[in-house]
């Protein structure tokens, strides 16, 4: 008996963290979502969990004010009280506080769309977007877009920088979400060995069609990267010389970024 309730408790907490696990893993799929939200089919086929698991966690959610769901579309996005808990949070990260001179001085030097782009678990995050001079913008990526990593130019980058092995575990576990964007394991893991013998990853088609992308990876303190800067222009923009010159930029002002880490309070 007693051996019994000692299994019991020993299961309790890591049924619970599964829980919690399988609610994050909903949140970070609606976040994809946006203002739009997503359908539940969608839901299930990003999360891998069964139809009545997914249903169960979201209405559980819906309860709390942490997703809502629209009458008219049927749809599922983040509730209103997100961003009301995200209040208790410091305005301003220590990376977006290093980083911001040195956006807007790359972004001046390159004169076409400059992007940031945070990890946040198995997703990439934009949180900055700086647009340049030339005519012909590139605005891909809204500030606030989260994809999986390995779909965008900058999550490839910043896949690349992990070890090989984290890499293609983060790849697998986001095998399923690939489907939506077009491109699978196989694609990501051929562009993650070439980023890494480039030393930064180079998009020869962009999420626009006619427009090419380079990613470099910015590290934290610890050495693993967290965020990822990235210049989108038209392709007639990136031809092989340019490309040369633009990644060198890019390269420097990632370094003078983790520098302004290493160097904050």
């Amino acid at each position: 008996m007693r051996a019994d309730r000692r299994t019991e408790r020993r299961q309790e907490p890591r049924q619970g963290a599964q829980a919690i696990r399988r609610a994050l893993a909903v949140l970070r799929i609606l976040a994809a979502g946006r203002e739009t939200g997503l359908p539940l089919a969608d839901v299930v086929q990003a999360t891998g969990l069964t139809r009545p698991t997914v249903h169960r966690i979201v209405h559980a959610l819906i309860e709390e004010g942490i997703v809502e769901r629209s009458e008219r579309t049927g749809r599922y996005a983040i509730g209103n009280q997100v961003p009301e808990l995200a209040l208790a949070r410091p305005s301003r990260s220590p990376l977006l506080a290093a980083a911001d001179a040195v956006l807007r001085r790359t972004s001046q030097q390159v004169g076409d769309t400059l992007f940031l782009t945070v990890r946040t678990g198995n997703d990439t995050l934009c949180v900055d977007r700086r647009i340049g001079a030339y005519p012909i913008k590139v605005l891909s990526i809204e500030v606030g877009a989260r994809r999986p990593l390995g779909v965008s130019s900058a999550g490839v980058a910043i896949l690349a920088a992990l070890p090989a092995p984290e890499a293609r575990k983060i790849v697998t576990a986001n095998e399923a979400r690939f489907v939506a964007y077009r491109t699978d394991s196989v694609a990501v893991l051929a562009q993650i060995a070439a980023a890494r013998r480039r030393g930064y990853n180079l998009r020869e088609v962009g999420l626009v069609q006619g427009t090419k992308s380079i990613s470099t990876w910015i590290k934290t303190i610890d050495g693993r990267p967290a965020a990822a800067m990235t210049v989108s222009a038209v392709r007639a923009r990136l031809g092989p010389r340019r490309e040369q010159e633009v990644a060198e930029i890019l390269l420097n002002a990632s370094r003078e970024i983790e520098r302004a880490l290493r160097s904050a309070p």
